[in-house]
């Protein structure tokens, strides 16, 4: 089974790069905007014949990789899928995205539910760390009420502090009750001076004053996306700058809210998704359903209202991990296992 994905500006310039690749037999596993729909991606497979030395390739491939890709029989991909189908109904994904995921669970051909899940998240989403380096654009974050937005710029400039860059802070949050107050107890621990934008002009000079930082994070005041006169306020401080625009969502909303919310900020300029709350919730199809339903790439996570070590890159592996504890604890308890009985028989034979 081939597997590849094709990207274009429409559904029909997708499907033409996928006749075009591999054939008129070729299967639409899955399919999704991205860019706030300005861009559509199309997952497609195909049986492919391999000659002689082919064949020969992919058997010693698949020799050197037996201890981590094993394929499954029948009767072990019927059990994975019944296990990742469970574990996406115990998230409480959208139906939309149970299908996606299944469909292309269903042609990896692995024998662990894990790993396969790994594998079918990293090819139907996009992973973009956020970066602990110097950064051409400020990162404006954005996000409804209570997600957690200004935690999360404070735990970045604290990670990219300790780091050892110059981090300039901006909030533009001036409305809320206690908003500035809460950033800058935290921005006076990392000897920040917390710069106050109140317009989209003092957002434009702010932004001039903090130009040699290698750093600009911009804390925005939440949006109900919902209120037509809260997004445009919204937009107006996102159209004064150039900025990385990271959504921060709370985790344990229902999927169908979230991918709303996340569509409506996508449209805005949204291209980053960070899911917020974590350590609270259990049940994380929501974050499934607005990375979909926006066309967003999953930067961190934050996962401990601890401002240090508070945020961590999000992969698929991490994603995983977050959908199956489970599965990771008996993967860990099982390794953990073998290496005692390994060490018991080097004993054994001192």
């Amino acid at each position: 089974m081939r597997l590849k994905s094709f990207t274009a500006k429409s559904m029909k310039e997708a499907m033409q790069m996928v006749r075009e690749a591999l054939g008129e037999d070729a299967i639409i596993v899955a399919t999704r905007e991205e860019n706030g729909g300005k861009t559509v991606r199309v997952t497609a497979a195909i049986e492919k014949e391999l000659d002689a030395s082919e064949r020969e390739e992919e058997r010693i491939a698949a020799l050197d990789a037996e201890q981590e890709w094993l394929y499954a029989d029948d009767d072990d991909e019927e059990t994975i899928l019944e296990e990742i189908t469970e574990t996406m109904l115990r998230h409480a994904v959208s139906e939309e995205v149970l299908d996606q995921v299944v469909s292309c669970a269903n042609i990896m051909g692995l024998s662990e539910a894990r790993l396969t899940l790994i594998s079918a998240l990293d090819e139907l989403y996009n992973f973009a760390p956020l970066p602990t380096v110097r950064a051409k654009k400020p990162f404006m974050f954005i996000g409804p009420p209570g997600a957690g937005k200004t935690l999360a710029v404070a735990k970045m400039a604290a990670r990219s502090t300790m780091a050892g860059l110059n981090v300039a802070v901006i909030t533009t949050d001036t409305v809320r009750a206690g908003g500035r107050e809460q950033l800058e107890a935290f921005t006076k621990l990392m000897n920040i001076e917390l710069k106050t934008a109140d317009t989209p002009k003092a957002l434009k000079e702010a932004l001039m004053s903090c130009r040699k930082a290698d750093q600009i994070l911009i804390d925005t005041a939440s949006a109900n996306p919902f209120d037509k006169a809260q997004i445009k306020a919204l937009a107006q401080m996102m159209g004064a700058t150039e900025s990385n625009q990271i959504l921060a969502l709370p985790a344990g909303t229902h999927a169908d809210e979230a991918g709303d919310m996340a569509r409506i900020f996508a449209t805005l300029g949204a291209r980053y998704l960070l899911p917020t709350r974590i350590d609270v919730a259990r049940r994380l199809g929501s974050l499934l359903s607005a990375a979909h339903q926006g066309g967003l790439t999953f930067a961190d996570v934050s996962s401990t209202a601890k401002v240090a070590d508070g945020l961590e890159a999000l992969s698929a592996k991490k994603l995983t991990q977050l959908l199956m504890p489970r599965a990771e604890r008996d993967t860990m308890s099982s390794a953990s296992s073998s290496r005692s009985s390994s060490g018991n028989a080097v004993r054994k034979a001192g």
